[in-house]
């Protein structure tokens, strides 16, 4: 859980600690240092600032969010674990602007991707079957809801799902 300003800080020092430790003829820490850079590497690409991002969007701290995730350079290089978070806020962040287009793009992966929640993966096709309704694509919506209904959720959930099926034209 940390920046990559902190990784990089993280690298450097563990750069300067590896040369000391190679001065030293000290090799099970040389090889210590080395496994801690490159886990540090490795946790860039495959974790990214998603868990900070996580934490700041629950505590309503948006811009952030928007900051954390916008320093994850390539959301295709994140495990499925965070990529799935990474699309859901990312989405919701963008649904916040008003670019429905691109919220619902964030959507759209964030639903193939697994969740470890039923309720998460409800949620985001809540959000997809609102963003369809607003779009007047009622045959979608209808699909959406049905993968929401199959889903076991909570009641907050389904009031939301009612009340989306209610402003569909009969």
């Amino acid at each position: 859980m940390m920046t990559s300003k902190a990784r990089l800080g993280v690298v450097v020092l563990a750069l300067i600690l590896l040369a000391y430790t190679i001065y030293a003829k000290a090799y099970q820490l040389t090889a210590l240092m080395a496994c801690l850079i490159g886990y540090t590497i490795w946790s860039y690409y495959r974790d990214g600032t998603v868990l900070l991002a996580s934490e700041a969007f629950k505590k309503k701290q948006y811009d952030q969010a928007r900051s954390l995730l916008a320093d994850i350079k390539n959301p295709n290089y994140l495990r499925k674990k965070r990529r799935n978070y990474y699309e859901f806020i990312s989405g919701s962040l963008d649904l916040q602007l008003l670019d429905y287009e691109s919220a619902e793009r964030h959507f759209q992966i964030a639903s193939l991707l697994p969740f470890r929640r039923k309720s998460d993966k409800a949620l985001i096709f809540v959000n997809l079957a609102n963003l369809n309704l607003r779009k007047k694509d009622y045959d979608r919506v209808k699909a959406y809801l049905e993968k929401v209904k199959g889903l076991d959720v909570s009641s907050r959930i389904m009031h939301i799902v009612n009340r989306i099926e209610n402003e569909i034209p009969k």
